[in-house]
């Protein structure tokens, strides 16, 4: 489900503390790698069970309000069409989403203060009002509904994304990118998405999206960025004359050293796509200064190597 470019960011964060001496050990170092990974699906499906905990409050309140002493029309007859929203059933009759959520033991039975807040300002929305007195029977209305509550009550919840950063660290990175992805996977919901289909299908979109070769790609990148720094730094000595390597940003000496990484060692991935993935991620994680920096050496070392016959890549286009 991950692009590769969260990938490469995962790279990046997990060099960046390992050059730090985070972690001096690089096999314990890889599986932190990969566990920041798992932990973000985990973090992806943590999303969803709350999603689902604030609605399973509101419907726990509307039944509530009926036992009242003197409940209102209102009360006794409540509104349901948040609850019978079609995207809302889809997802929590899902068996994939289901058995994800029990695989990371998701409990909220400590948190209903958190989960009171939430719900209290849904309750009192306009959007809410909006929407349970639209007139309108659709799909799409529902599936909008859906993704409105989603981002506007929880992923802009302060209380809810402390709770994350508290509870785990590698979700203090992570929570604005997997709130993202939560909303990605409602926006492509259809009306024949099945309580047997899995969520993650719904990215995978050709034969390109393979787990096992993802995988391969990130210990490969990691390993090789940290066994070959030494040969690394040679390459990258003679492109920077008016530079000391000590007094180059740590950030943008891995950004450089992950791309010849795979400018050298993985074939099948053009020189134009590693070029323009490490120059997007440097304008996230560096200056505006190192990202000309960076640029810059890399269409030098590019250019050098490329006459050196040292970028072997196989396939048409897979050069430019």
């Amino acid at each position: 489900m991950l692009g590769r470019r969260q990938y490469r960011i995962k790279v990046l964060q997990a060099l960046y503390a390992y050059f730090q001496g985070g972690e001096s050990r690089l096999d314990i170092a890889e599986k932190n790698l990969l566990r920041s990974i798992d932990k973000f699906y985990e973090l992806y499906y943590l999303l969803f069970s709350f999603l689902f905990e604030v609605i399973h409050f509101y419907a726990y309140r509307m039944e509530e309000s009926k036992t009242k002493f003197y409940p209102t029309a209102d009360e006794l007859n409540p509104n349901l069409k948040l609850l019978e929203n079609r995207v809302f059933i889809q997802l929590k009759q899902n068996q994939d989403l289901i058995a994800q959520i029990e695989k990371y033991k998701v409990s909220w039975t400590e948190e209903q203060n958190m989960v009171r807040k939430v719900y209290q300002k849904l309750k009192t929305s306009k959007d809410l009002t909006e929407y349970l007195n639209s007139g309108k029977i659709s799909y799409r209305e529902d599936q909008e509904f859906m993704e409105r509550i989603f981002r506007k009550f929880i992923a802009k919840s302060s209380d809810f994304q402390s709770y994350c950063e508290e509870r785990n660290i590698f979700w203090s990175d992570d929570f604005d990118i997997a709130s993202v992805f939560v909303l990605k996977t409602l926006k492509l919901l259809t009306e024949s998405f099945s309580e047997k289909d899995k969520l993650i299908n719904l990215f995978v979109k050709d034969l390109d999206d393979d787990p096992k070769e993802d995988q391969r790609f990130i210990r490969e990148l990691f390993r090789k960025t940290v066994t070959q720094t030494e040969e690394l730094d040679h390459l990258i000595e003679p492109r920077t004359q008016n530079w000391e390597l000590e007094r180059i940003a740590l950030t943008d000496i891995i950004l450089i050293k992950m791309a010849l990484v795979e400018l050298l060692n993985f074939s099948q991935i053009p020189v134009k796509v590693t070029l323009n993935e490490y120059i997007e991620i440097s304008k996230e994680f560096s200056s505006h200064k190192s990202k000309s920096f960076i640029n810059g050496i890399l269409d030098k070392l590019v250019t050098d190597l490329t006459e050196e016959k040292k970028i072997c890549k196989t396939g048409r286009g897979l050069m430019t």
